[in-house]
């Protein structure tokens, strides 16, 4: 009881202090006991189900005993601070009516502790090393006599805005490991933005690097121990540009040090240039998996299922390099589900699954006839050197499951990984990649018993 006094005691100024900076109280005012929780984002208010991040207990699959914290009317996509303290929650739907609220939730009392307006939609924002502050980018913010775009700055202590940058068409930013600079990429650039944070209002704080020739449409980068060196993944020709590659690149002396085109290793010039892809990476060590769907020159995507049993007319492509070397290790084409990539995750067992949107979905008729091929926007690739359940070294499967895949996250305490896809949380097991059994609901595997709503997004919010 004393505890309790003393915490509430404690609570009530910090909740003050939110309220005189413009933010909110709204949220539980308990806590739901869970040692190793997952917020889940539900944007949909319908019925008993309300919108907001839901708890839920990842040890065992059960839904925490607590209320949705409020976090705008539709939220949606989660950023963990890197101490683990804060989660931060855009709500945001595109529409006239979109809030583009980003909120900041104290993950020990699991409750919005704050709130920024932002000036219009977001897919992108990261967090400093030392998490006391936000970036988001936001493409379409008006800028009085220039071109919209800004990277807007938000203190997390007073959820507030500190600063703000204009980049035209700022879409994805990566942050360097000290927090020093950041990498901001535009739509239809191939130019990079470095961003050096502590100029921001006080100086110039945005050089460009790269260009026609160096970039094509890049996307994202990855750092560097020493943050000399950025790996940036350029997008190409599903972007809107020519070829997909990753480049290295020394943002010491401002030059290229090597470029590597993501397709198969040996392929030939021309082919190459036809077969390379990669919206979405994630570096293991020094692998590197990059995922994407090849288009048509005319937009369309056109690689071949090759080695498939499926209805869809195309897929994507995953590509392994060596960062230390430079080059791409598979020999042949790794086939996975097209669409836009934006979702990879790498789970125990040395299973990585690959998201994406708007990719070719095969949904059967009611009732599906026997063998009725499901198709969808998750992948699983079997990084082992050894089968996993029915998948064999090196093999993809495609889960019998339709819609997006908008969230993952691995478990880290246990082999499942946490799948939100087409707006349910799907639980799947990394020993045999596919829905795992859960004794809280056996009837359904792979799902949690009462937990409904019109999920996006899921992340732990304990070390």
């Amino acid at each position: 009881m004393k505890k309790a006094l003393i915490l509430l005691l404690f609570l009530l100024p910090a909740s003050l202090m939110w309220l005189s900076c413009g933010g909110s109280s709204a949220g539980t005012s308990s806590t739901s006991g869970i040692k190793y929780r997952a917020f889940l984002s539900n944007n949909v208010s319908a019925g008993t189900s309300a919108a907001g991040v839901y708890i839920v207990n990842a040890q065992d699959d059960v839904r925490g005993p607590a209320s949705p914290i409020s976090a705008g009317n539709t939220p949606g996509m989660m950023v963990v601070t890197p101490n683990h303290a804060e989660t931060l929650v855009f709500s945001g739907n595109g529409t006239q009516t979109s809030d583009n609220q980003l909120t900041i939730i104290n993950n020990a009392g699991e409750s919005a502790a704050g709130h920024v307006t932002l000036p219009g939609m977001t897919e992108s924002f990261v967090v400093s090393p030392d998490s006391s502050t936000a970036y988001i980018a936001v493409p379409t913010a008006p800028v009085v006599g220039e071109s919209p775009g800004v990277v807007e700055v938000v203190s997390l202590s007073s959820a507030s805005f500190t600063g703000q940058v204009a980049i035209p068409s700022i879409h994805y930013l990566s942050i360097n490991n000290s927090g020093s600079q950041i990498l901001g990429f535009s739509d239809n650039s191939d130019s990079v933005a470095v961003i050096t944070p502590t100029l921001i209002g006080i100086g110039n704080a945005v050089t460009y690097i790269g260009g026609p020739g160096v970039f094509d449409r890049p996307v994202a980068a990855f750092f560097s121990s020493d943050n000399s060196t950025a790996y940036v993944v350029s997008c190409g020709a599903e972007c809107g540009g020519t070829q997909a590659s990753v480049q290295q690149y020394n943002l010491i002396t401002n030059t290229l040090v090597a470029s590597v085109p993501s397709c198969v290793a040996g392929s030939t010039p021309g082919s190459c240039a036809s077969l390379a892809a990669g919206s979405e990476a994630l570096v293991n060590g020094s692998t590197m998996y990059l995922a994407g769907t090849p288009p048509y020159a005319g937009g369309e995507p056109q690689q071949p299922c090759t080695g498939e049993k499926t209805g869809s007319p195309s897929c994507g492509l995953l590509t392994i390099l060596n960062l230390s070397t430079m080059s791409v290790t598979n020999t042949t084409p790794i086939i996975i589900a097209d669409g836009y990539h934006d979702r990879i995750e790498l789970g125990a067992n040395g299973q990585l699954f690959i998201g994406s949107h708007h990719c070719t979905e095969i949904i059967p008729p009611v009732p599906p006839p026997p063998g009725a091929e499901v198709r969808g926007c998750l992948s699983i690739y079997n990084t082992l050197p050894s089968a996993v359940g029915s998948v064999p070294a090196g093999g993809v499967v495609i889960p019998p499951a339709n819609g997006d895949v908008t969230g993952l996250q691995p478990i880290s305490t246990r082999v499942v990984v946490y799948v939100v896809q087409g707006g349910s949380l799907n639980i799947y097991d990394d020993t045999i990649d596919a829905l795992e059994y859960n004794p809280n609901n056996p009837n359904n595997p792979g799902e949690i018993y009462g937990l409904v709503g019109q999920f996006f997004d899921v992340k732990t919010v304990d070390f």
